[in-house]
């Protein structure tokens, strides 16, 4: 089986009646910023917030009773554990799920809450898909494969029906790629539909094996990433293929500049998106002059991010607009200076949120005390202002941001 706009078409016949349509909405705040029109396709308001349930369900309704009773099988570290879970459980079809060791606790409660069977093995996807396939052969379990297949790949590409149904007029769809099973489904039937349109792919620059495929470079797979559901080393070649005949582009985003796009969904638009999101937006920043007068779409994939590193993003992306600062005196240990200092603060309309006051560390001499102070602030040139003011007043001070 090859994967076709026909078996797009039929797939998503099948699996609509139990998809969420998800709506594709213009990005105002995004727009004025980037200087066109950017729409989202907000896949993380998907069953199990990610792309990845359709696909999981596409395979699903392919089952025999008999493949139905022996129960799926599949390897993942997050969205298709949880779509196939999902589907599985209500399908009625037993599924176990192995998960590298390692994945967190959120991750793994979450697949198991759908329903799912969790067994921990390996330390990455490599490690475990090959104990995955064993286990399939050992209990005569059908093995779900997280991209690798064209059922799959034709459920991922219903994605694109949906864009070009709700915004016929788009010029570009921005992908994040993975094992290639989003931007190959999605290439298919969106040049199906409206031959001209332009499809580029993003990855993160630590793991860009198609673009390295497509390029003849050698490709990057070390290290961590932020869009860790777009880590992988290596995609369907398959896959690779068509995205080589049919997908336009592929660019990579570095870390920073994935964090920095997860921040701007959030703080811009008030979305939720994960790591593999944040590098399709990262990718039109970086090219935004090249898209002056267009319409641009982007799938954004899923919305799983892990509370704790979202919440730390956020503090990160507060300092870096200047939102919070700290302030670092040096002062003499005498009575006043930190009620004075605080004045100026609050005249000069900041707030803040936290003071430690230091006489005890060898970092000062001994009748001088250093004083941290955490602001809130409007923005950077409101933080500049504050540090003019406390300067002018005569106290010596330092900020963590550069910018300042």
């Amino acid at each position: 089986m090859s994967l076709t706009p026909e078996l797009i078409q039929s797939t998503y016949a099948a699996i609509k009646p139990a998809t969420v349509i998800t709506p594709t909405v213009h990005a105002s705040r995004l727009s004025l910023q980037l200087g066109f029109d950017l729409y989202l396709k907000l896949e993380n308001l998907q069953h199990t917030n990610a792309f990845k349930a359709r696909g999981a369900l596409a395979k699903l309704l392919t089952l025999s009773e008999d493949e139905r009773k022996a129960g799926v099988i599949a390897c993942s570290a997050g969205n298709h554990a949880q779509g196939v879970a999902y589907h599985a459980s209500l399908l009625g079809i037993p599924s176990v799920i192995v998960m590298p060791e390692g994945t967190p606790f959120n991750k793994v409660k979450r697949t198991g809450d759908f329903g799912a069977e969790v067994i921990l093995h390996g330390t990455g996807f490599d490690e475990s898909v090959q104990f995955t396939l064993d286990m399939a052969r050992d209990k005569g379990m059908t093995f779900i494969h997280p991209f690798d297949d064209p059922v799959v790949a034709a459920g991922q590409g219903s994605v694109a029906i949906e864009m070009l149904e709700q915004e016929p007029d788009l010029d570009t769809i921005v992908v994040p790629i993975g094992g290639g099973g989003l931007i190959a489904g999605i290439a298919v039937a969106a040049k199906s539909i409206k031959p001209g349109i332009q499809i580029i792919g993003a990855q993160a620059e630590t793991f860009d094996a198609v673009k390295a495929a497509i390029d003849g470079t050698e490709a990057q797979s070390k290290g961590k990433t932020l869009a860790e559901g777009i880590a992988v080393r290596a995609p369907a070649q398959t896959h690779i293929e068509t995205i080589r005949a049919l997908v336009d582009r592929v660019e990579t985003a570095s870390e920073t500049e994935i964090e920095e796009a997860i921040f701007d969904l959030l703080s811009h638009e008030k979305l939720v998106a994960e790591g593999a999101a944040g590098a399709g937006l990262a990718v039109i920043k970086n090219n935004a002059e090249a898209f002056k007068g267009k319409k641009v779409g982007l799938v954004v994939c899923g919305g799983n991010i892990d509370s704790r590193m979202l919440s730390t993003l956020i503090l990160r992306g507060l300092v870096r607009d200047g939102r919070i600062t700290r302030l670092t005196f040096e002062i003499d240990d005498t009575p006043g200076q930190l009620s004075d200092i605080s004045r100026i603060i609050g005249e000069s309309g900041a707030n803040v949120i936290e003071v430690i006051h230091q006489r005890m560390m060898q970092t000062v001499a001994l009748k001088q005390a250093e004083l941290e102070i955490v602001i809130e602030a409007r923005d950077l040139l409101h933080v500049k202002e504050i540090v003019a003011n406390l300067r002018g007043a005569g106290y010596t001070l330092r900020t963590d941001n550069p910018l300042v």
